[in-house]
């Protein structure tokens, strides 16, 4: 038994080693970012988070925000190789994951060549995706969630670590597809983009509308990312955060004791809502500069890992009520 013990404590000494230098390596990155993109702290914290959870995320906000310029200066700040695709309404899947062309060689024999799409990338920055149809769509989505594509029989892997940072304008304009809500589960966090607080904005206009423009450096590579993302994934988590992720995502749900959920809420968040609640508390907590996840952390996380999990009833929605709502509502009562 002592034998096991020593083991035990070697192996969390060993964790608490990791951790600490992964604090400081997202310090650095927290830093560089800051160089480029100027306030939106809960944004770039929750797009770092979704990252260092190994997952994708759903930044939604007007045009201007500087979400594409988040996602550019992710790409240089962690060493991954980034594709950018604009989606519009006549994309084909084929634009994305690639396609076969013929090939003839010098002796008139023909032969099929796969050649790769921007899917093949370590981020992809899918820029408004609710522009493209459902069929384009759906070819992302599903390389999002099982990391390789098929074409013609073939099975083709997708780079690691392989992240999707898409892009959703709110403004319910002409020639949109909503996401349906099977795929927006796929995404580990909505990020919801704001317009800039005032100081923000005043640095924004006198940073960037120089001759010369800060750029920001690479702090890690895809291999250390990786060796992150596998951290967060060995960090403890106590019995007591656990139960509060339970506790917050069933109350969620309509039919489970909540009398304001039944009420509002039509339905609500499946299992991946607490898988992503407990990796990116963890995050959360690797990000903040602490070695394992609080209450707060998941309070802190509800509403951009529940508002795009769960829909409001008629009744709600005509009373003028947002999921917002409803989950601030949640976590007051998990509070007590």
């Amino acid at each position: 038994m002592g034998m096991m013990k020593t083991e035990a404590s070697l192996d969390e000494k060993a964790i608490v080693a990791a951790a600490e230098k992964a604090l400081s390596d997202i310090a650095a990155i927290r830093g560089q970012v800051s160089k480029v993109i100027f306030g939106q702290e809960s944004v770039v914290e929750n797009t770092i988070l979704a990252v260092l959870s190994g997952g994708h995320a759903l930044l939604v906000g007007v045009p201007g925000l500087a979400k594409t310029r988040l996602v550019t200066t992710l790409g240089e700040v962690l060493g991954l190789a980034a594709n950018r695709i604009q989606f519009t309404p006549d994309l084909m899947p084929s634009d994305i994951l690639g396609s076969e062309v013929m090939d003839q060689d010098d002796s008139g024999r023909r032969s099929f060549r796969f050649v790769k799409g921007p899917v093949f990338a370590q981020l992809l920055m899918a820029d408004e995706i609710n522009r493209a149809s459902p069929r384009t769509q759906s070819a992302l989505l599903q390389a999002m969630q099982e990391y390789h594509i098929t074409i013609a029989g073939q099975r083709y892997d997708l780079p690691a670590p392989f992240h999707v940072l898409a892009t959703q304008n709110p403004l319910e304009q002409e020639g949109t597809y909503p996401l349906p809500e099977a795929q927006l589960d796929r995404f580990l966090l909505q990020v919801d983009v704001n317009y800039p607080e005032l100081a923000a904005e005043r640095q924004i206009l006198l940073e960037t509308t120089g001759l010369g423009e800060t750029r920001p450096e690479a702090v890690i590579d895809a291999q250390r990312l990786i060796e992150i993302q596998t951290l967060v994934r060995q960090m403890p988590v106590s019995d007591t955060v656990v139960d509060a992720i339970l506790a917050l995502v069933r109350s969620a749900r309509p039919g489970q004791g909540n009398a304001s959920t039944d009420k509002n809420v039509a339905w609500g968040p499946g299992p991946r809502a607490g898988q992503a609640m407990m990796l990116c508390a963890r995050a959360r907590a690797l990000y903040e500069g602490r070695l394992a996840p609080s209450l707060d952390d998941i309070f802190a996380l509800a509403e951009p890992i529940l508002q795009h999990r769960m829909a409001l009833t008629f009744a709600a929605r005509a009373e003028g009520m947002s999921v917002r709502d409803v989950i601030a509502g949640l976590v007051k009562q998990a509070k007590g």
